[in-house]
């Protein structure tokens, strides 16, 4: 059936607006309670969906119900008219002629929506795209029982099984294994492999004169036990995991605690973590073990993407989907080697990843947010600490309570005596008894009369406060704004940077008694610090305009006060009210944090003066009544012996002692960056939610074009249980601040069975292959699918998977595995017949030379020169003159460390699954030129000479420098050369008038050694 199509009208808009007036007001109610129950909800009858234009304009097995701009044409007028069967709504009473007209005039008008008439509801996908077919590719099919190759047809696999595998294959070319590398250079390969740093001359020496047959074994136990282990395979998971330590984009803002996740990677590979348990902590650490530090930490990997946090409120949703799609995307590549990210805008254009399995899947980190928390890191440690702080502390409190109680009979001697009022009790505390804020912040009182605001920091807020006081006149009011380490640089302002920005002050007051409440006139106004004299001073707070007000930038982290003088005293029978209203439209977000009010009877008000409280100003002005010590009650006596007792020297002295020791109490807390949920959201902009309750299915991945909300499943290409995603999804205890979902998805990607354990257990000793040998199993360690490179070794692949799960996901026992085996030992001699049979060394049978990391390459120039920092953890730097390792360099995105960027470290912008490798002219300038490499050689130069007692004969400073910087002694050539190089450098320096040539000419050729190819190469 066909229907002609209506042309759009000249007045569009004007017709387009009024429709969606029309659609709201009236349409909307009409559809939604007599349409989409059986067109668009849980089914779509004749495939007719009504619960989006799209679909209403689509039609359904009919054809075309509606012909925009055209009632007359549109066939469902005619169906709810009863002017055509089936008469609408099926089986119901006909809609009444008002609705009827409505929906017509609706048409007319175009037919628009404003949204879905069903947003958020649950949109489960057609599941049936996935196929066995699409199954049948070699990764998403579940582990192969592999048999090893049988020994006799590979009669020189001597090792391990790995040998076997790699044979069974080379020998179908003619080929076998190159025969191992020495001893000197097979240590030497071990410790660049596992520790990234050089051996000792004297491990070298060692090593090499152990002839037992469980020395290399032994000596790969004894480098996996070291703490540096963890350091240098933890920078290879960096690489994978996008690390970084700021947030990206023109801003780039340092994310404070970020180096916590580096931290736990370290610990995490030093202590053998299984590596299940790394991935569940790393998607889930919150939801597994919420009352560990490390598994808090752990959920860094999820946040350590680039977020830009300049954006208005129109971007904040797409902006939150991208960041949504940051932690999907990088799970996928890092875990499984698999670009999910592709399916955002459609299907996987070439894996078998629809859509709907991407945008099922993002929603398990829909409420997953970043966070800054406090943790700390290790307990017991803080226990320790503690009981011998508290041993400390026990005598400062008891010498304080003494001195306490000996001035017990001098208060009551003053209170006998009328209780004078100090000459320095300048002003009284207003007693607030109202505080509002206009954003809906909250006010916590404190101790000492001030109000510490917490909850939402809004833009321009207004606080209103409201007091009572009981004097009977007031000729002035002071305001402070005061620190507090909750705020930014300890306030005094909730901006980020801790400032304030008070544009307005204005007061009011009534009898305490009732009466008119009148405006207060502040006539001037002083503070203890002003940013400018200008537009940002004290003054400005009066003059009526927004754009100038109170500001103490740098003075932050310090208390602040500022005195207003009334142009006239206010005069009181009983007391009063006062009503205070601060404003802050001078800058976003700079409301004042900590506020305290006070007033003053003085006739020239000023920031002199203590701030008595008004509890105690309302006893003293009794004070000199008849009996008052006598009539006093015990709370009113001990009130102002609190008071009074902190006037006393010998009093604060002691209890500043007490105050000093108490900042010392170690509670071990530390700020850590960690993406969890329902912890408070790290603010990453000012405008816009943090986060949005649901995930929606987008039309091209557009936040615009929402199509129903989706609900958590997994891939379904990797998923083999009979009822799909139900067999891990985990419903929440009750009480929970996390709703379930990563650890459900951390329970799929390691299930072995039925989930994507498997394909798991493949990317992770890929990756471990990758790293020992120089490439990976899979050349392309972060994409296993059909746009990847298949295995070259399947069987061994799969073997090596089913080995790290027998092993316990442990990864040290594959380490040794993988290094015990004689395709490790091979040595990297050149073989002209291996390169022509095999050049891209797919089959192994020789080992290629690979050059260091700019990581490790500066770590062992540290090493060789003695200047290495071994400190582990904590926070890290930017200077390049740091001595610690490498991989605790702060990694700011737009400023990397030029010498690490030299030498190829990639952006951390997206997962990395190999390092390039270049050879340009700035890294061999780096290393002649950089002023660091040069203090590093002058101090390996001082070492040598150190070492070799007599520096005056050229052949042991060489050996040693030798012996230092590549493990070996100098052929007879080499030895040559460096003693004909030293002797000119030293006659070069001489000629200059140099006193020290014969060091420098030394230092010279230690810094050549660091810019030799062996030294940066992995032989």
């Amino acid at each position: 059936m066909a229907f002609s199509h209506a042309a759009v009208p000249a007045d569009h808009a004007t017709r387009i607006a009024r429709g969606l007036e029309t659609f709201q007001e009236h349409v909307r109610r009409v559809l939604s309670e007599h349409c989409v129950k059986c067109h668009g909800e849980e089914k779509t009858k004749g495939d007719l969906d009504l619960s989006t234009r799209e679909g209403l304009l689509k039609g359904g097995s009919d054809g075309i119900v509606v012909v925009p701009f055209s009632a007359r044409e549109s066939r469902l007028v005619k169906l709810i008219r009863h002017e055509q069967e089936p008469h609408m709504p099926d089986k119901n009473p006909k809609l009444p002629e008002e609705a009827i007209a409505r929906i017509a005039a609706w048409i007319d008008d175009g037919a628009p929506y404003d949204k879905p008439l069903l947003e958020g509801r649950r949109v489960v996908r057609d599941k049936s795209r996935i196929t066995e077919e699409d199954r049948r590719w070699w990764s998403f099919q579940p582990l192969a029982n592999v048999t090893l190759p049988d020994s006799r047809l590979t009669p020189h696999a001597s090792r391990n099984p790995i040998d076997r595998f790699i044979l069974a294959k080379a020998s179908t070319k003619g080929l076998r294994l190159s025969a191992p590398a020495d001893s000197r250079a097979l240590i030497r390969r071990a410790h660049l492999d596992l520790l990234g740093l050089p051996p000792s001359p004297e491990e070298v020496e060692a090593f090499a004169r152990d002839k037992s047959p469980n020395a290399w074994p032994r000596l790969i136990d004894r480098l996996l036990a070291s703490p540096h282990y963890g350091e240098r395979w933890a920078r290879h998971w960096l690489d994978v995991a996008r690390f970084a330590e700021s947030s990206g984009f023109e801003h780039d803002y340092d994310r404070e605690g970020a180096f916590h996740y580096r931290d736990f990677v370290i610990k995490a590979l030093n202590a053998d973590l299984p590596y299940d348990q790394f991935v569940r902590w790393q998607v889930a650490g919150d939801e597994f073990e919420p009352e560990d530090p490390l598994a808090l930490t752990a959920t860094g990997f999820l946040g350590a993407g680039v977020f830009p946090t300049q954006i208005t409120a129109n971007e904040v949703e797409r902006t939150r989907y991208d960041a949504l799609d940051d932690m999907l995307s990088t799970t996928g590549v890092a875990f499984l080697g698999l670009t999910v990210g592709c399916a955002r805008c459609h299907d996987h254009k070439y894996d078998p990843i629809p859509t709907a399995d991407y945008y099922r899947l993002l929603s398990t980190f829909t409420t997953t947010v970043r966070s800054v928390i406090d943790l700390d890191l290790d307990p017991d440690k803080t226990r320790g600490l503690r009981k011998q702080w508290e041993a400390a502390h026990a005598p400062l409190m008891a010498d304080a309570e003494t001195y306490e109680a000996s001035l017990r009979p001098r208060f009551d001697a003053w209170l006998a005596s009328g209780a004078e009022l100090p000459q320095t009790a300048a002003w009284t505390l207003l007693d607030l008894t109202n505080l509002t804020s206009k954003v809906g912040a909250t006010f916590k009182k404190l101790d000492d009369g001030s109000y510490l605001v917490e909850g939402k920091n809004g833009d321009h807020d207004e606080y209103t406060l409201v007091g009572s006081t009981v004097l009977r006149r007031i000729t002035g009011l002071r305001l402070e704004a005061l620190a507090h380490p909750s705020m930014k640089g300890g306030g005094p302002g909730r901006a980020d940077n801790g400032n304030i920005g008070l544009s307005r002050i204005s007061a009011a007051v009534a009898q305490a008694n009732g009466g008119v409440t009148q405006e207060v006139k502040l006539a001037k106004a002083e503070a203890d610090f002003e940013q400018n004299k200008d537009h940002l001073s004290i003054a400005s707070a009066l003059d009526e305009k927004p754009e100038t007000g109170w500001a103490v930038d740098p003075q932050f982290g310090k208390d602040h006060a500022a005195v207003f003088t009334f142009a006239a005293p206010l005069d009181f029978t009983d007391g009063a009210t006062l009503t205070v209203k601060l404003e802050f439209k001078l800058n976003t977000r700079h409301n004042i944090g900590r506020p305290r009010l006070a007033v003053t009877t003085d006739a020239e008000p000023s920031l002199k003066g203590d701030v008595l409280p008004m509890q105690v100003a309302g006893l003293l002005q009794r004070a000199k009544e008849a009996d008052f010590a006598a009539a006093l009650a015990a709370a009113d006596r001990a009130t102002l012996f609190d008071w009074w007792k902190r006037r006393d020297p010998g009093w604060r002295e002691r209890a500043a002692r007490v105050d000093e020791h108490a900042k010392q109490q170690p509670d071990g807390k530390t700020k850590a960056l960690i993406c969890a949920e329902g912890y408070p959201p790290l603010r990453m902009h000012t405008q816009g939610a943090d986060f949005f309750n649901e995930t929606h299915f987008l039309k091209r991945g557009n936040a615009d074009l929402k199509d129903g909300v989706a609900t958590q499943a997994f891939l379904q290409v990797l998923t083999r249980a009979p009822d799909g995603e139900k067999r891990w999804l985990w419903p929440p205890p009750s009480g929970a601040k996390f709703s379930g979902r990563r650890r459900a998805l951390a329970n799929w990607l390691t299930d072995t069975d039925a989930g994507a354990g498997a394909l798991l257990a493949r990317v992770a000793v890929n990756r471990l292959w990758q790293h020992h040998f120089g490439q990976g199993l899979v050349a392309t360690p972060n994409d296993f699918g059909r746009t990847g490179t298949p295995p070259s070794h399947p069987e061994l692949l799969d073997w090596l998977a089913g080995e790290l799960i027998r092993e316990g996901w442990k990864l040290k026992p594959i380490h040794r595995l993988l290094m015990t085996s004689s395709t490790y030992l091979q040595s990297t001699a050149l073989d002209r017949a291996k390169e022509a049979a095999d050049p891209g060394n797919q089959l192994f049978v020789r080992r290629l030379p690979h050059r260091l990391e700019g990581e490790a390459i500066r770590d062992c120039i540290l090493a060789v020169s003695g200047a290495l920092d071994p400190t582990m953890f904590g926070k890290g730097t930017k200077d390049e003159r740091s001595r610690r390792r490498s991989i605790y360099f702060t990694v700011k995105r737009s400023e990397l460390i030029g010498s690490m960027v030299a030498f190829d470290q990639p952006e951390p912008l997206v997962s990395q699954g190999a390092r390039p490798t270049t050879t340009v002219a700035p890294q061999a300038l780096l290393l002649l030129n950089g002023p660091q490499v040069r203090e590093w050689a002058e101090a390996f130069a001082k070492r040598v000479e150190a070492d070799v007692k007599n520096s005056h004969d050229l052949a042991p400073l060489v050996a040693r420098a030798y012996a230092f910087a590549l493990g070996r002694a100098p052929s007879n050539d080499e030895a040559r050369e460096a003693a004909a190089f030293l002797d000119a450098q030293t006659q070069s320096y001489r000629s200059e008038g140099k006193l020290n040539a014969r060091f420098l000419a030394l230092a010279d050729f230690c810094q050549v050694m660091f810019g030799l190819n062996e030294f940066a190469y992995e032989h």
